[in-house]
């Protein structure tokens, strides 16, 4: 009588991952893809951010172009505006001399020109993101002569 035998026992030779390898790989992959979002979301704010203070700085420029021409060049004049989201304010006052020397403020007195201070605030954006700058000039007019647009 022939025996039978138990088939021999199968060997698996099937290469393939594990649920285990699969979601550690899943995990790897959402943390990288967490890290470049953060990366591009702060290059996007930084953007805007910079294109913010370019547009200032040209508001500010074009602003203070006008003065001695548009805006006269007195001392106490005050002149505010908009300009888009943009708000500004421009104040001309005597040079008070701080920054300079006693010799810049004698030399002026001494040729007859007065040494006017051009300031100009700058507001934009909504609270609590409001944010501002200020810039400032020194413009020089003949004493005797300080009329708008010379």
């Amino acid at each position: 009588m022939q025996r039978m035998s138990a088939p021999p026992p199968r060997q698996s030779n099937q290469a393939g991952f594990t649920i285990l390898e699969v979601l550690l790989a899943f995990v790897v992959f959402a943390m990288s893809f967490a890290v470049v979002m953060q990366i591009m979301s702060g290059s996007m704010r930084n953007t805007v951010r910079a294109r913010e203070y370019t547009e200032v700085a040209l508001v500010a420029q074009s602003v203070m172009d006008q003065v001695g021409l548009d805006i006269p060049l007195v001392s106490g004049t005050y002149t505010d505006g908009e300009f888009g989201d943009y708000h500004w304010e421009l104040v001309i006052n005597p040079f008070s001399g701080e920054g300079a020397t006693a010799h810049t403020v004698e030399l002026g007195e001494q040729t007859g020109i007065e040494l006017l201070e051009v300031e100009f605030f700058i507001e934009w954006g909504e609270p609590p993101r409001q944010r501002s700058n200020r810039f400032s000039t020194v413009k020089a007019v003949l004493a005797d002569r300080a009329l708008p647009g010379i």
